[in-house]
């Protein structure tokens, strides 16, 4: 397992310490990243279906395009037709396909909690998060993004990033899925939905500037770590 492979690579450490001096790292290199970027809870929940594929940039077009249309609202997902929804979010890239997971979301949120948000937020977070991955579409690093980002649940995200960094450091195998890599984060380290936040943000950042597909490993935070 995960947790047995990192402490096996660094020594016998604790896997906690282990995760706790990769996040010390990053922050003192980087800083608060002030993630996720949104205006209120709905507007993060779309975002985090819309950012699938493709970089935040192309989504903060589609979120205008939406807010100029007047239609960022659950009712408003509702009301629009597909095709104008799928014109609006062109920017985000697979527009088609973004457009029919926003409609099954509102879809769900009407069906299931007569369109309010708050009614996501009376559910505890094991059955929420079941709920929103039998909604088409939406995968485990898109529901764990809306639990966290915009209902600050617990949840650890994990994203390619954060898997290239840990595969990169030796720290978990090429082959581990995202329960594992998920569940690494969540059983070593406590349930603090600021850390979590926080932790996400830096792994995407030191993966755009460091561990990118050609790694620049000269200067990076975790350079000396292991």
């Amino acid at each position: 397992m995960a947790s047995q492979r990192v402490e096996r690579r660094c020594g016998g450490k604790g896997v906690g310490s282990v995760l706790t001096g990769f996040y010390e790292r990053l922050y003192s290199a980087f800083g608060p990243q002030n993630w996720w970027p949104g205006d209120g809870r709905f507007e993060v929940m779309v975002g985090a279906i819309l950012t699938q594929n493709t970089a935040w940039t192309n989504v903060e077009k589609a979120i205008a395009n939406l807010k100029g249309a007047g239609v960022l609202t659950p009712l408003g997902l509702k009301r629009v037709s597909m095709e104008r929804l799928a014109e609006l979010i062109r920017p985000a890239g697979y527009f088609n396909i973004k457009a029919k997971r926003l409609k099954a979301f509102v879809g769900y949120l009407f069906r299931e909690h007569k369109g309010r948000i708050d009614g996501l937020s009376k559910k505890d977070t094991e059955s929420l998060r079941r709920a929103l991955l039998d909604i088409h579409g939406i995968g485990p690093e898109t529901a764990d993004s809306i639990l966290l980002y915009a209902l600050e649940r617990p949840v650890f995200v994990i994203d390619a990033y954060t898997k290239r960094v840990l595969v990169r450091h030796g720290l978990v195998s090429e082959r581990a899925g995202y329960d594992e890599l998920r569940g690494l984060f969540m059983d070593n380290l406590p349930p603090d939905v600021g850390l979590f936040n926080e932790y996400h943000a830096l792994f995407v950042r030191v993966g755009k500037e460091y561990c990118k597909t050609k790694p620049i490993c000269k200067g990076c935070p975790l350079e000396e770590f292991l």
